[in-house]
């Protein structure tokens, strides 16, 4: 109880920043409008009272793409719930607007005074978080009523887990409210177990992610974007970029040209906040450079076409030869990012020498010699240079990727199994 005291005084210090964080308006990031307050524990009814509820939080947009085939799944296997939706951000909240038959709610602050009035209001039979969305006084509050919780696609990395064992006996009362723990990896599995989540409470499910669906209006918008910009041009896709990293890339893709002169670059940089600035960025560097959100002709001499929309990444990527990842080229800051949908799209890639968040994908897919390493933005201009003029390299690659995702195919199955233990049966 004391760790949450101290908790709960620490977030009313920290609250009022985070919410301006959160509610700040940014370039391309949708806006709250009146339902802020539902951040605060004021959530409307539902408009069916009669069906159970399966609550699943995902906060942001990645986690938000990712559980997709989950909710799905749940729809499928469990038609007489209704599923309802919690995300923190808005650009989450649009993510999930696009789905069928899903109810959205912006998830409360965690304080228990607002988590309580969220529950009172949904009545969620079960919980299910995604990924490591850990928060003391919403576990504590949904355990209270007796609620179960599962933790879906948990992971949990060794630097995580040396941080989280300062505060060991915090972490085993976190892990005492959770009914299942549905991890990744065996890795991840034993460091929830390490610091003190009992170990029948923990199964190994694998990576719901590698369970991608591609949209085939989204392959298509895929082909037809490549048509405009040229099918016979070498096109590489520089994907979630990072302040820092596209100056890196651009320089890259200077030197590429030297060799390619045809080449052309797609950037999409991961924050929307940043488009802007990437735009004006590559116009100071001399870069021929369009924004997909001002369509136009795409003309023989555009050089870097700008990615500044969001959820479209797997149709640019689509587009692309090659993707490289970003958050990959900026030391131990990020720890790059996942290279799936490449690997989904039967695309090579090249990454970073940074990628500890995603080091299980990465060495799997270099392993199957599916994606390349590079050292730095030199390295990354040869690699570019060698895999745009090698086509049945690329293909060879691609295929190489394809194999380790199918895989690795099945989490979504086997957790919606073990959730079954937890929901009524038809």
């Amino acid at each position: 109880m004391i760790y949450r005291l101290v908790y709960t005084l620490i977030m009313l210090l920290v609250c009022p920043f985070l919410l301006f964080g959160l509610y700040k308006r940014k370039p391309g990031k949708p806006a709250f409008g009146s339902r802020w307050k539902e951040h605060f524990g004021f959530t409307p009814a539902l408009l069916q009272n009669d069906k159970p509820v399966i609550w699943v939080h995902a906060v942001s947009v990645g986690e938000s793409i990712a559980v997709t085939p989950v909710l799905k799944s749940l729809q499928q296997s469990y038609p007489q719930y209704q599923i309802v939706v919690t995300t923190t951000t808005s650009t989450g909240a649009e993510q999930i607007a696009k789905l069928t038959g899903v109810t959205h709610r912006y998830m409360p602050i965690d304080f228990s005074w607002c988590v309580r009035r969220f529950l009172n209001v949904i009545k969620p039979q079960v919980m299910i978080i995604m990924e490591t969305e850990l928060w003391p006084n919403t576990l504590a509050s949904v355990a209270a009523k007796a609620i179960p919780i599962i933790l879906l696609n948990g992971r949990l990395s060794a630097r995580s887990a040396r941080r989280y064992g300062k505060f060991k006996g915090a972490f085993a009362q976190l892990g005492g409210k959770l009914s299942h723990l549905l991890t990744v990896h065996q890795d991840d599995a034993s460091r929830f177990i390490a610091l003190g989540v009992p170990a029948n409470k923990v199964t190994v499910t694998g990576s719901i992610k590698y369970d991608i669906q591609l949209p085939k209006e989204t392959l298509r918008q895929g082909a037809e974007l490549r048509q405009q910009l040229g099918h016979q041009r070498p096109v590489f896709i520089a994907a979630s970029t990072h302040q820092g990293e596209d100056e890196q890339v651009l320089s890259a893709f200077k030197a590429v040209q030297k060799s390619i002169k045809e080449a052309l670059l797609i950037l999409v940089p991961r924050h929307p906040e940043r488009f802007q600035t990437v735009f004006e960025l590559c116009q100071s560097q001399g870069f021929n450079v369009q924004k997909r959100t001002e369509p136009q002709t795409i003309t023989s001499d555009l050089e870097v076409y700008l990615g500044d929309t969001m959820g479209e990444m797997l149709t640019l990527m689509a587009a692309a030869d090659v993707t490289v990842m970003g958050g990959s080229l900026l030391g131990d800051k990020v720890g790059g990012h996942n290279l799936l949908e490449p690997a989904a799209l039967a695309k090579p890639s090249i990454i970073g020498p940074s990628y500890f968040n995603f080091s299980d994908i990465t060495e799997q897919l270099q392993q199957a010699g599916a994606t390349h390493v590079c050292a730095n933005s030199q390295q990354l201009a040869q690699q570019l240079i060698a895999l745009l003029k090698d086509k049945d390299q690329q293909q060879v690659m691609g295929k190489h990727a394809l194999n380790v995702v199918n895989r690795n195919k099945g989490a979504v199955d086997k957790s919606i199994t073990l959730i079954g233990n937890y929901l009524t049966p038809s």
